[in-house]
Order: C-alpha cells, then sequence, then structure tokens
C-alpha cells in the first residue's frame, strides 16, 4: 500500500479516518474521454464520497482557448473554488471514477495555483466503493471561503518551450499516451489532428503507472517504470498527452519519486498535432 502523503497520495482508509475533520474538502474530479458514454456530473450526483465536491473539468479552465480544458486564468480558479466552499487552510483531496485517471490533471491544477496541501485518492472511487466505505447522495451545504492563489509559471509548459526543448534536448519530453497513438499506428481520438509524437520524446503510457486494482504503484516501481522508458531523471521532465489530462498522472508520479524539476504541457498532442509548421516523429 503507498505511504499516505497529503501533498500527493493518500489511501482509502486515510480519507475514511478523516472524512469528519472540519478543514477536509473533498473534490470529485471525474472526466472521460468523449468517446466513453459516461457522465460524470450525473454519476456524481448519483453517488459520491460524503461531502465531495464536483469539479467540472471543461468548465473550470480556460475558456477563451479553442483548446480543451487549458489551465483556468487564476481569477476564474478563486471564483470557482470560492462557490465550493474551496479556500485556505484546507487539506482537499481529490478523486475519479476511473480510479486514477482524471484526479492528478486537478491536482495539478491546484498545484498551479500555489496550493500544496493536496493529494489523490489512490484507487479513487471504484476502490473507494468496493471495499464497501460511505457513499451518499446529497449535495454538500457549501459556504464561501476565501482562497489566495500564487501561480506557479514553472510547473506549465507552452508550445514555443516545449519545441525549444525538443529541439534542443535540454530536458526529457515524456507522452503518457497510448504506445500505438505514440508510435503514430492509431488515429487520434480528436478529429483533425496528425499522428504521432513531439521529436525527441519519449513514450511511458500513464497506465503503466498503475497496479492491476487501479492504484498507484509504489515509488521504486514507478522511478523504475520511468528508466525503463529510457528516462533520464537527472534532467528536467515536461509530460505530455492528449489533452493535457493523463500527462498529469506522470507528474504526479514524478512527485512521488522525489523528481521536482517537471512541468506539464498544457496543449499536449491536441495543440502540437494541430500544427503543420511543428515537426511530427513515427516509429
Amino acid at each position: 500500500m503507498a505511504t499516505d502523503d497529503p501533498k500527493t497520495l493518500v489511501s482509502t482508509a486515510w480519507l475514511e479516518a478523516h472524512l469528519n475533520d472540519p478543514d477536509l474538502r473533498i473534490i470529485d474530479a471525474s472526466w472521460y474521454m468523449p468517446d466513453a458514454g459516461r457522465d460524470p456530473k450525473g454519476e456524481y450526483l448519483a453517488a459520491h464520497i460524503p461531502g465531495a465536491r464536483f469539479f467540472d473539468i471543461d468548465e473550470i479552465s480556460d475558456q477563451r482557448s479553442a483548446l480543451p480544458h487549458m489551465a483556468p486564468p487564476p481569477e476564474k480558479f478563486i471564483s470557482r473554488m470560492r462557490a465550493m466552499g474551496v479556500g485556505d487552510g484546507h487539506q482537499v483531496v481529490i478523486y475519479d471514477g476511473a480510479g486514477i485517471f482524471s484526479a492528478p490533471r486537478v491536482w495539478w491544477t491546484f498545484r498551479l495555483m500555489g496550493k500544496t496541501d493536496v493529494a489523490v485518492l489512490d484507487g479513487g472511487l471504484p476502490k473507494w466503493r468496493a471495499e464497501g466505505r460511505p457513499i451518499e447522495d446529497m449535495p454538500p451545504v457549501l459556504r464561501d471561503r476565501h482562497i489566495t492563489v500564487q501561480r506557479q509559471a514553472s510547473l506549465v509548459k507552452d508550445v514555443t518551450q516545449v519545441a525549444h526543448s525538443s529541439k534542443l534536448g535540454d530536458a526529457e519530453i515524456v507522452d503518457a499516451r497510448s504506445a500505438a497513438r505514440f508510435k503514430g499506428e492509431a488515429p487520434e481520438p480528436r478529429p483533425g489532428l496528425r499522428s504521432g509524437h513531439i521529436p525527441g520524446s519519449k513514450n511511458l503510457p500513464w497506465n503503466g503507472l498503475l497496479n492491476a486494482n487501479g492504484t498507484m504503484k509504489d515509488p521504486d516501481a514507478l522511478k523504475a517504470a520511468f528508466v525503463a522508458a529510457g528516462i533520464d531523471l537527472a534532467k528536467p521532465v515536461i509530460t505530455t498527452c492528449g489533452s493535457g489530462v493523463s500527462a498529469a498522472i506522470l507528474s504526479l508520479a514524478l512527485e512521488r519519486i522525489g523528481h521536482r524539476n517537471h512541468s506539464l504541457y498544457d496543449g499536449s498532442w491536441a495543440e502540437w498535432g494541430m500544427y503543420d509548421d511543428l515537426k511530427v516523429a513515427k516509429g
């Protein structure tokens, strides 16, 4: 079982033991690929961990961008969190309905905003429910809570910065997509995107960081997975994926193994695969 760390990952047992803590805030960050046929908000309304608030990844985003669910501007994040009753002095625990899939994206978003007392629930709602732990369908009572943020620009990269690192090789660019998508052998789920990967990037599919039961592998096994993928952990790491969601699973894993010098390419393949003037590698 993973060692509980309220800044990265906590177990279902830890969360149940702290359910009644006055300064605990639980967030359901469920989000699925468009072809999954699942309704995350509807599932939340039907059953969630007691007290959980719903974080809509598509809505709490920079909707001025044509790219999917880009990180929200700080003022929008502040507005939404205050309305959800999430603020300064809170310990936040984030889960999703897949196990570990979209929750790390919201964990990363909190970190981007300078909030560090934030953890992902290991194994998520599936493990919680399989263990017979409490659920409810009642909406939480929300009280406005002041929140201050300090955006950590070092945690996010834009396309120009990633293109620079791709050319110079000064950072490891690690892609969380499946091997078939990375190699350009499978089409992208978003129409209009080219197939392949960022030149010089390495492939570490996100599900390779998880155990069969949907929990995250222990730090030694995580480190071994990065090394086996040919990633030089002496370098800074830029994580990427299809649209910036599963890349955050890699970011969480890097934090778990003590590799602090990491950032996330927010546009990811949804951006890189769209522009013909950016080079694409295959194989």
